[in-house]
């Protein structure tokens, strides 16, 4: 991999690296909102929630567009989702494997 594309990818993971904002993701996972439906979805304040929507925006995560007084969000990358289950299944594997490790450390299966 290029060092270009290297630090595309580190850019992407820095941009998910922040819990408010796989948040922001998650709530919009179910389709277009606005920043106040954003606020009481994730029960953060207008200022944080504009400022992360700001980043997702600027790295291409979403996408917004105007409705009258509203600006809805959506998300633009859903390849994001498929990422966020990926970690979140290697998490899950990871765990299931430290668990057999302590129950082999400690004598606790079944039979023992």
């Amino acid at each position: 991999m290029s060092d270009s594309a290297l630090e595309m990818v580190a850019q992407r993971f820095r941009l998910l690296g922040e819990p408010q904002r796989l948040r922001i993701l998650q709530a919009l996972e179910a389709g277009e909102l606005s920043v106040g439906a954003l606020c009481a979805r994730t029960g953060a304040t207008q200022p944080n929630v504009s400022k992360h929507l700001a980043a997702l925006f600027d790295g291409g995560l979403i996408e917004r567009r105007r409705d009258g007084n509203n600006v809805l969000y959506a998300i633009a990358d859903p390849v994001v989702f498929l990422l966020c289950e990926l970690v979140c299944r290697s998490k899950s594997k990871q765990g299931a494997r430290q668990a057999i490790v302590m129950r082999k450390a400690t004598g606790s299966f079944a039979g023992k």
